[in-house]
């Protein structure tokens, strides 16, 4: 276990990083390396002792550090899709922070809230028919149009 970190660090020295826009394969190779992380963690915790949790624990840390780096570096290159026009909702419309479970009226998730290219903005395919991605103020809302119910929130999303 040791050996393998050692050799990670060392090969992460040695090579020169250099900061750029991130592609789709790029996020999806630090995502893959959180969860070896996380899955050496799960073992030096079973059967390494405590100098080997505490790498591990690191090793974690820095992956995630790395992929919110490459995020705010892909936000930084491409930040005109994140910057769109002022949000208008409808008639009487007041931001109040919403929750999972939150139920919006019919007129917050109509067609003119819609998000119809969730992959520019890198996010999940909503499920066929049920769901989709709406505009709420500064926020991305996943919303199951037959319930109006609020099935995933990404607040801040807009800026």
């Amino acid at each position: 276990m040791r050996k393998m970190i050692l050799a990670a660090v060392a090969a992460a020295t040695l090579v020169p990083t250099v900061a750029t826009a991130q592609s789709y394969g790029e996020v999806r190779r630090d995502q893959r390396e959180i969860r070896e992380s996380q899955r050496d963690l799960q073992r030096a915790r079973r059967y390494g002792d405590r100098h080997d949790v505490r790498e591990a624990r690191q090793e974690l840390r820095e992956d995630r550090r790395e992929a919110r780096e490459d995020w705010r570096d892909y936000r930084r290159t491409h930040g005109d899709v994140y910057r769109r026009p002022a949000y208008a909702g409808p008639r009487g419309y007041r931001y109040r922070p919403v929750t999972v479970g939150y139920r919006f009226a019919p007129a917050y998730y109509g067609r003119n809230y819609w998000i119809n290219d969730y992959q520019t903005y890198r996010l999940s395919r909503p499920a066929y028919g049920y769901q989709r991605w709406v505009r709420y103020g500064r926020d991305v809302v996943l919303v199951d149009t037959r319930s109006g119910r609020v099935v995933q929130v990404n607040n801040g999303f807009f800026y």
